[in-house]
């Protein structure tokens, strides 16, 4: 099966043979990440109604792809961390006892890619020459998988020649869409199964991903490998894989910052991470807006990275007049997008791209739909995939294979109430409490119901690979092998809270930039502040508004601590620790605490 592999690798050909065995494809391609490749596999998407060449000269060599209604989302529900103990997956975590899931993945993978073409993608996650690259394989039977993973990561022969070269250790994730074709069976234009499973093997380091062709269940370098088999590398080697943008701020003085941000997906993560600043001579570059590993750098700094090469953008509310940076971007082509709405000329549409609708356009199910339709145009998680090297403002640090110092985090959920705009930790484990009990109104990135809170630890409630209360005892370790004098400060932020008027308070988007600011000020010791029960928030006059219409309602709306809501949120965050058990650390439940106690009177 494979004599004409392009590849001696012993560890790879194994692995190639068993798959091929257990899933019987008709053939089997091994993707070199070539231009002539890409055009090849795209024609045949189109042809088979998988994906809709856009015409548009908005839009150059991209393209639509439409999938299942009932397959747009992460399937959390149905995502498993199978470690060889129950314990160290954790309560976040769906667990599995690893012998009795690899015997029911031999079942549902046993002929599933029959009719189909068995892709092999060698993948780098970060730098090829990074001091310590980490590489993977995905063996999948769909093509939209191959072209959306040549976006989103290094891929190809250049990668395959590497793990050559280095004998390297290579992460084995294997998918298929779960729909054998028997001979003359006609294919579907999204092809997948109701029956559905992203597994992981922690401590094989091991990845497989049945019946969904949709996002980060299917692009296996994304979530899977780059957050929770990676988050388990990092604790195993001292590091921290991260659902974090990854920004450079430059003020006018010349004086650069490195800002990594957490925030649940949909809640304005891409949009800070792409920000233009409203304030004179204020520059910001990103690095990436989605995912950050966190290394300890030789001399006692946090060093951080972003191991992907492309953007999977949330699309609704991503445009010209809220994220012109990402748009630009786009605009360069080059482009998959999932579940958006098609224009009459052929190109893509979304909620929020433009303030005013097209008059007509045909939705991602394909119905006509008007601005007098009672549905959205493209689905709430409907999504673009675009090269990161296409972005205008991209930082040249994106580009250091071993990342950059590491100067703040930022932690922020979609909060109505109680959080307020930003707020400065104390120290670092005061830090570590505002990651652990982040919360965030729940969005349509993630299945079941949207707008209800939910406590998301550092963002990374679905991706943490195992007990999360080893995880935040890790953040607590790697800490304190780090040079305490460097370690990054930590903010609290929240675009979303509402004023007295019921709407929301702060104007976010570009006017984010004037919180950067007062946060890079703290980190040089100024910034004027007080001193709440929570943390340092600024003061009436302690931000830049010079240029911003905003009246001090809405202003005092948006930086105000409320101590009775903040005694209500502890009654949450008692909850949530409790969960925890005796995995939640000390140096983290104190923290509790010590809020408790300045709460009260």
């Amino acid at each position: 099966m494979t004599a004409d592999a392009p590849t001696t690798h012993p560890p790879l050909l194994s692995f190639v043979e068993e798959i091929a065995a257990l899933t019987q494809p008709d053939r089997i391609h091994w993707v070199d990440g070539s231009e002539a490749e890409h055009r090849r596999l795209t024609d045949e998407l189109v042809e088979a109604g998988t994906f809709t060449r856009l015409t548009s000269p908005d839009f150059p060599n991209s393209f639509a792809a439409f999938s299942d209604p009932a397959d747009v989302a992460r399937v959390e529900s149905r995502t498993f961390i199978c470690s060889e103990n129950e314990r160290d997956a954790g309560f976040t975590n769906n667990w599995v006892e690893p012998a009795q899931m690899r015997e029911t993945l031999r079942g549902v993978f046993d002929g599933a890619m029959r009719g189909r073409t068995m892709y092999v993608i060698p993948f780098v996650m970060g730098h090829l020459d990074a001091e310590d690259p980490k590489f993977g394989v995905e063996i999948t039977d769909s093509a939209y998988v191959v072209t959306s993973m040549r976006i989103m990561a290094r891929i190809g022969t250049d990668v395959l020649h590497k793990i050559e070269e280095l004998d390297a250790f290579f992460v084995p994730a294997v998918h298929s869409v779960g729909a054998p074709l028997e001979p003359g069976q006609r294919d579907v234009p999204w092809p997948c199964n109701e029956e559905k499973y992203i597994v992981h093997y922690p401590e094989t380091r091991e990845i497989w991903s049945y019946g969904s062709g949709y996002g980060g269940n299917a692009l296996l370098g994304k979530k899977c490998y780059a957050l929770r088999i990676a988050s388990v590398m990092a604790r195993d080697e001292g590091w921290l894989a991260e659902h974090m943008l990854i920004l450079k701020l430059t003020s006018p003085a010349n004086r650069s910052y490195i800002i990594a941000g957490a925030f649940p997906s949909a809640c304005g993560k891409t949009n800070l991470a792409l920000i233009d600043p409203t304030l004179d001579g204020w520059k910001a570059e990103t690095l990436g807006d989605d995912i950050t590993w966190i290394r300890p750098g030789h001399n006692g700094e946090f060093r951080v990275v972003n191991p992907e090469s492309g953007y999977f953008g949330v699309a609704p509310g991503t445009g010209w007049h809220t994220n012109a940076n990402a748009m630009r971007a786009i605009a360069k082509g080059n482009s998959v997008f999932t579940n958006c709405a098609l224009t009459d000329d052929g190109g893509v549409w979304w909620e929020g791209m433009t303030q005013e609708p097209p008059a007509h356009l045909t939705d991602w199910r394909g119905e006509d739909w008007t601005p007098e339709s009672d549905l959205p145009a493209a689905h709430p998680n409907a999504r673009f995939c675009t090269p990161i090297d296409q972005t205008d403002m991209l930082a040249e640090e994106y580009f250091e294979p071993n990342g950059v110092k590491l100067d703040a985090i930022l932690f922020g959920g979609r909060r109505k109430t109680t959080v307020p705009l930003v707020t400065q930790a104390r120290d670092w484990n005061h830090g570590i409490f505002f990651g652990a009990t982040l919360s965030s109104e729940t969005t349509a990135a993630a299945e079941g119901a949207v707008g209800n809170v939910r406590r998301d630890p550092m963002a990374m409630l679905p991706f943490i690979g195992y007990d999360a209360g080893d995880y935040l005892k890790h953040w607590v370790e790697v800490s304190g092998e780090a040079d305490q004098a460097k370690l990054p400060e930590i903010f609290l932020v929240n675009w979303f809270r509402k004023g007295r008027d019921g709407k929301i308070a702060w104007p976010g988007f570009s006017e984010n930039s004037r919180v950067l600011k007062w946060v890079t000020e703290r980190l040089e010791g100024g910034g004027k502040a007080v001193e709440t029960p929570i943390g340092f928030t600024p003061t009436m006059d302690g931000l830049d508004l010079s240029g911003l219409e905003i009246s001090p309602e809405a202003l005092t709306d948006a930086i105000t601590v409320h101590r009775d809501e903040w005694i209500t949120e502890l009654e949450g965050i008692d909850e949530w620790f409790a969960q925890f058990g005796d995995s939640l650390p000390e140096s983290i439940a104190s923290q509790s605490e010590e809020l408790r106690r300045r709460l009260t009177p």
